[in-house]
């Protein structure tokens, strides 16, 4: 069988360094759309090292360590890439993130569920510099046809989306080249590039990276509902429940204080199908706004 779980469960941790600089963070954040319009000053502080401000989900990329690509080379784990999915992912974020900066990284298989006819593995992930924490990171990731081998299902917890009129609500267009240039981040699977590799997968074209929708929503949550300030984000947490591709229109609706102060729920829908869902179970968890 392909996924021996015993084995994954009890494999020692896998320890990475992480490195990266300002044009490494530049990179992944023009790489979520970043700097249109390219001289705003609000936009500035993504693009620009000289007010560099760091947008938390760059955790998942720091040093081009693509955490599922990890959890995916663990002992005891041999599946087609073809039938891989990103299904969900969380980030609790110790303290802001350096514009630059050194750290090791350690991640091991947390869970394997089986979910019937797919399995969902847990990786999870650590990093931490000379300063301590920097932050930890569950990667869920999907595998279709590997399921029925009898494992616990795991959790399945969904939430409602608040019956009130969002807060905010913001369109993000998706250009034609963004998975390509988000893929120099570190995701090198050709499911985002590849058009005959898209189709042994079951897409008629190449999807946007789960991430880059991630990064794209986590940065107009903080620049709608946050004030611009990165620094206020503790985690950030989302099932990724369908996709979007390039060229096409992400609509982010946000609900502050939902259900207690400081998490804004996020639902995300591709505008150009009828709001057919891209994330869900999207919370933002943040700390109150600096005095």
């Amino acid at each position: 069988m392909p996924i021996d779980v015993g084995r994954a469960l009890s494999a020692e941790p896998r320890m990475t360094d992480l490195a990266w600089d300002h044009k490494d963070v530049l990179l992944y954040h023009l790489g979520i759309g970043a700097g249109a319009p390219a001289t705003d000053p609000d936009e500035l502080r993504y693009t620009l090292e000289s007010r560099l401000h760091v947008l938390p989900s760059f955790a998942t990329v720091a040093g081009g360590a693509l955490a599922a690509a990890g959890g995916l080379g663990t002992p005891g784990i041999d599946v087609d890439l073809a039938a891989v999915l990103h299904g969900g992912q969380r980030i609790e974020l110790h303290r802001p993130l350096p514009a630059a900066g050194r750290a090791v990284q350690s991640s091991k298989i947390a869970a394997v569920y089986d979910k019937g006819k797919a399995a969902v593995i847990v990786l999870r992930s650590s990093a931490e510099d000379g300063d301590g924490p920097l932050w930890t990171s569950d990667t869920r990731i999907f595998v279709r046809g590997e399921g029925g081998f009898g494992g616990e299902r795991g959790p399945s917890e969904r939430l409602e989306l608040p019956t009130r009129e969002p807060d905010v609500t913001v369109e993000r267009p998706i250009r034609e080249d963004q998975a390509l240039l988000y893929r120099l981040s570190g995701d090198w699977n050709p499911l985002h590039a590849d058009p005959d590799f898209a189709k042994r997968a079951g897409f008629d074209r190449p999807i946007l990276h789960g991430l880059c929708s991630y990064g794209i929503t986590l940065k107009a949550v903080v620049d709608t509902a946050l004030g611009g300030d990165v620094s206020r984000v503790r985690a950030y947490t989302t099932r990724f429940a369908g996709v979007v591709f390039p060229s096409e229109t992400l609509r982010v609706r946000a609900w502050r204080d939902t259900p207690e102060p400081g998490r804004i729920q996020v639902s995300v829908t591709a505008a150009d199908r009828e709001d057919a869902p891209v994330l869900a179970d999207t919370v933002v968890e943040h700390a109150p706004a600096h005095p």
